[in-house]
């Protein structure tokens, strides 16, 4: 018998045609193999380059045409009747299985949104969460997709009663994983949409965020931080910074993450968080803690709306955008690292050009103390307290935790005798400035820290004692009030 390169028969021969056997398609289930009656077939050793599998062989001298293994097999052309130079297969990336999608409709272009002028408003008292719901309604977000959970649902509340009346979307999802999704969908559309959530459920939404970041779609996420892990508490924490910052699901993944510290950061952020996510093409993460989601504070309104436009990008479900194709998957590795090394380069032009940060009374500072979220307000009145001491004390807040602003914080390293942080968490912060210091080539002064945990945040007076321990001091701290 005459037989192919793959040992299958090249013509049919007389009585029952033989099976052929593609090992492209062959996904190495193995019910084939009991279904044989001859014992003809096994499973390889070799891996297939192509699919990473070990498919199926088959003994041709010992088949009898019987067909059983045909009938077994679950895929398509795995094993087949049609003769080998009748099928062409070839692993193709999905951007170009289907070939070029025909439309006589011009070429998109993008549509640039518009910024409209409001009156002036006296300033509010707004809870945080809904500070941030009102910054997404004025940065020209009209649909939000989530599940309630505590202490960030207020934001999602408030988003419920206003959006319908926008002629906006609300949809409470079935969960986290249903939400996440939704908001790939809409990013895909070329829409603004977000979410409010918190630890746990943010854990949940790994997947579908590393999704977005492959197929490069924009969406903004409010992680409310609360105690872990596990269910923990529903009190302030900040243990998710790694997770933001260096867990944002599998693969090569990075997000801009904004870090406020009062409810009107968490507006003017929430506003600043939508401008980005469709600069770059990227989700962005607004990351705060559970008592910064719950405290009230004066908020002033922005002078100015957004009304969005349109990116050429989208799939917008109209006949000019019916070309554009979005997709997380490239079968083909050398696609795969060729889209990396894309994203690898859009995160250094982020990490050049977004790194943000506040400093308060730095300029001659010898103690650095460096904090974010509310534990940063703690620490503002720990700087006062000290200098009233006659401690040169400096704050430096990083407003984005990734990309960390190194490029403000080492001039003032060149100055600093010591550096405390204070951190409702076990160190995730300092994990991140040591590793931006490390990566600048720079050795940091001595470094203290102020830790709490579990919900607890670091009190004013345990960072002024601190702070007199790491200057030589024993006298007890001023006291005074956080700002």
């Amino acid at each position: 018998m005459v037989t192919n390169d793959n040992g299958g028969p090249k013509a049919k021969a007389a009585g029952k045609p033989k099976p052929y056997l593609l090992p492209e398609f062959c996904k190495a289930c193995a019910r084939c193999i009991p279904a044989c009656p001859r014992d003809c077939i096994t499973m390889s050793t070799e891996i297939n380059p192509l699919t990473g599998r070990t498919p199926v062989v088959v003994d041709w001298e010992r088949c009898n045409g019987c067909g059983l293994c045909l009938s077994a097999c679950p895929e398509p052309y795995g094993l087949t009747g049609v003769m080998a130079d009748e099928i062409e297969f070839e692993l193709v990336d999905p951007k170009v299985l289907f070939g070029d999608k025909h439309t006589t409709a011009p070429e998109p272009v993008d549509i640039p949104g518009t910024r409209l002028d409001m009156p002036e408003l006296e300033p509010m008292i707004l809870k945080g969460t809904h500070a941030s719901a009102i910054g997404a309604i004025l940065a020209g977000c009209r649909h939000f997709y989530g599940y309630p959970i505590t202490p960030s649902t207020e934001g999602a509340e408030l988003l419920a009663r206003l959006l319908p009346e926008l002629d906006g979307v609300f949809v409470q999802a079935v969960s986290e994983v249903a939400a996440v999704n939704m908001i790939y969908g809409c990013g895909g559309a070329g829409l603004r949409s977000m979410t409010f959530t918190s630890s746990p459920g943010f854990s949940l939404m790994l997947e579908g965020i590393s999704y977005m970041i492959g197929a490069e779609l924009p969406g903004v996420f409010f992680n409310v931080m609360r105690g872990g892990p596990g269910l923990g508490n529903i009190a302030p924490e900040q243990a998710d910074i790694k997770l933001v910052c260096r867990g944002l699901g599998h693969g090569n993944s990075h997000a801009i993450v904004l870090a406020p510290s009062t409810p009107q950061e968490m507006l003017d952020l929430t506003m600043l968080a939508f401008e980005l996510s469709f600069k770059y093409r990227n989700p962005v993460v607004l990351a705060g803690d559970g008592y910064l989601g719950q405290v009230t504070g004066r908020v002033t309104l922005p002078r100015q709306m957004v009304k969005p436009g349109l990116p050429a990008w989208a799939v917008h479900g109209d006949a000019v955008h019916r070309k554009n194709f979005i997709t997380s998957i490239a079968l083909i590795e050398q696609d795969l690292e060729k889209h990396n090394e894309h994203l690898l380069d859009k995160y250094a032009r982020i990490s050049r050009a977004e790194q943000r940060f506040a400093t308060y009374k730095c300029d001659d500072a010898e103690l650095l103390i460096v904090a974010c979220n509310t534990p940063a307000r703690m620490a503002k009145g720990a700087v006062r307290d000290l200098r009233a001491r006659g401690i040169r004390a400096g704050l430096f807040r990083p407003i984005t935790l990734w990309p960390f602003p190194i490029d403000g914080l080492l001039p003032l390293l060149e100055k600093a005798r010591g550096v405390l942080m204070v951190e409702a968490g076990p160190g995730q912060l300092e994990d991140e400035l040591r590793l931006a210091v490390s990566h600048a080539g720079v050795r940091l002064p001595p470094v203290s820290h102020v830790r709490r945990y579990g919900g607890v945040l670091p009190q004013q007076h345990e960072i002024d004692e601190a702070a007199l321990a790491m200057t030589g001091h024993t006298a007890p701290a001023l006291t005074g009030g956080a700002s």
